[in-house]
């Protein structure tokens, strides 16, 4: 049996050509995480109350359309392309059509509001249907824990790549391009000075069962207890992540000073997690996945304190960019790396309930998008409040209090909520290797059965 597992390992190769399907979801939401918010404010010049809306119903109407698309993958009919493929193939050209007109400014005022909202959720619908089928695949592409561990370590380096990509090239735009700011009130009595520079910007299981209703889908996913706990963490602490990415850029520019350097901070910081993600991969294997989520989600803490409370300075703030780069990358890798084992329990549990993995990658990624809107609806709704001026050479003392708490004090908090919930999460490292075991067994007693049964057809 020993001999048939080495035979059965996926290839370096087979692991790099899944990885790289990872990298232009990751190019995409990267550049609209970073920079959306300060592109509607500075260069298309929307009001931050519709900015906000934007934001938040882009996001919420991404988030519907993930346990959707789910569903209506676990329905599709198999194919010999695979069940998976034509939703990644049919919807990668008109996502890519969608996204660059998400970055044109339309030549009318009345109707920029719409443009923007629609194009939004057309390219988050698109993205949606390649991004569930393509993450579903993990559970397809082997049926050994350690390959898909080391694939989905493989997936999340290409993805933090694509990250960097995407903060290099968008950043460097939104970085050079000309577009003065405006001097307001207190910049007309204090420095009439106008700043130079402003802020514009395989192999496939075919296991087939019955089909259920879309509530149906719903109440099996979310009743298996594992599930719905990995998902309340990985909700509290994405909406944390979210909030720091949603407005680091704007606290960079506005409270730091830092308008020339904001993009290549966050460069900083994405170049320092893809360095981390071979650390964490050892990491996880060595001292298993909570124990690594515990101390990745911590490690971010320190410096998310000591960015707001050190005054501007260049070189500390590239430091602290560095360091919290390493927590990032905890926060990239080990979500992805943790959704399989959940779904191993449910197989063990439900031996006879087959075919829902598209599903459960659904539902999660259906959280972790909720997260992404409530985070930049409130975040762009708090500017608002605390009167943010677009392209403004300074800000209100409560705009740069705003952003220290959005980029601080609440990401610290959720990250905790999601914390202490994770201490109840059940599995663990032996139920982990168990649940291996029994669905080996599962497997060995199938392989078997399809042996004798096809012993007896030939005699017969």
């Amino acid at each position: 049996m020993e001999k048939n597992e080495h035979l059965n390992r996926l290839s370096v190769c087979s692991k790099i050509c899944y990885a790289i399907g990872g990298a232009p979801y990751q190019i995409t939401g990267c550049a609209l995480g970073f920079f959306l918010q300060i592109y509607l404010l500075d260069v298309a010049q929307l009001d931050p109350f519709y900015a906000s809306i934007i934001l938040f119903v882009g996001r919420a109407w991404d988030a519907i359309t993930d346990p959707t698309v789910g569903f209506l993958v676990s329905r599709s009919p198999w194919t010999r392309f695979g069940r998976m493929l034509p939703w990644i193939v049919l919807s990668t050209p008109l996502a890519v059509i969608s996204y660059f007109l998400i970055w044109y400014v339309p030549p009318f005022e009345n109707g920029k509001v719409i443009w923007y909202l629609v194009f939004y959720c057309i390219f988050q619908t698109l993205q949606t249907c390649f991004h569930v089928p393509y993450s579903a695949l993990t559970m397809f592409i082997s049926s050994e824990q350690k390959d898909r561990d080391s694939a989905t370590a493989y997936r999340m380096t290409v993805e933090v790549l694509g990250t960097v990509l995407g903060t290099a090239i968008q950043g460097q735009i939104v970085g050079m391009a000309n577009a003065p700011c405006l001097p307001g009130p207190h910049d007309i009595v204090t420095n009439l000075t106008v700043c130079p520079k402003g802020l514009s910007l395989c192999k496939m299981n075919c296991n087939l069962s019955e089909p259920m209703g879309f509530f149906q889908g719903i109440k099996l996913v979310m009743g298996h207890g594992p599930y719905a706990k990995l998902v309340m963490v990985f909700l509290f602490t994405s909406l944390g992540f979210m909030l720091l990415e949603g407005n680091f850029a704007l606290f960079c520019s506005s409270t730091l000073g830092f308008r020339n350097d904001f993009q290549n901070i966050l460069l900083v910081i994405m170049l320092s997690a893809t360095l981390a993600i071979p650390f964490w991969q050892w990491f996880l294997t060595r001292f298993g996945k909570k124990t690594a989520v515990f101390t990745g989600s911590l490690s971010v803490v320190p410096f998310m304190i000591l960015v707001v409370c050190v005054k501007s300075n260049l070189i500390v703030t590239y430091i602290v960019s560095f360091a919290a780069g390493v927590g990032v990358a905890a926060a990239f890798l080990l979500p992805w790396s943790m959704l399989p084992d959940v779904v191993d329990d449910f197989q063990v549990q439900n031996p006879n309930s087959t075919g829902h993995e598209a599903l459960f990658y659904s539902f999660y990624v259906f959280f972790t998008k909720f997260a992404s809107g409530v985070s930049l609806g409130i975040s762009t709704l708090s500017l608002d409040f605390a009167g943010y001026i677009s392209r403004g050479c300074s800000q209100p003392e409560e705009v740069d209090i705003t952003l220290k708490v959005l980029v601080s004090a609440a990401p610290i908090a959720l990250i905790m909520i999601g914390l202490i919930i994770l201490y109840s999460y059940p599995i663990t490292e032996e139920r982990r290797q168990g649940n291996r075991k029994l669905l080996q067994e599962q497997r060995d007693n199938e392989a078997d059965s399809d042996t004798d049964s096809t012993e007896m057809a030939n005699v017969v």
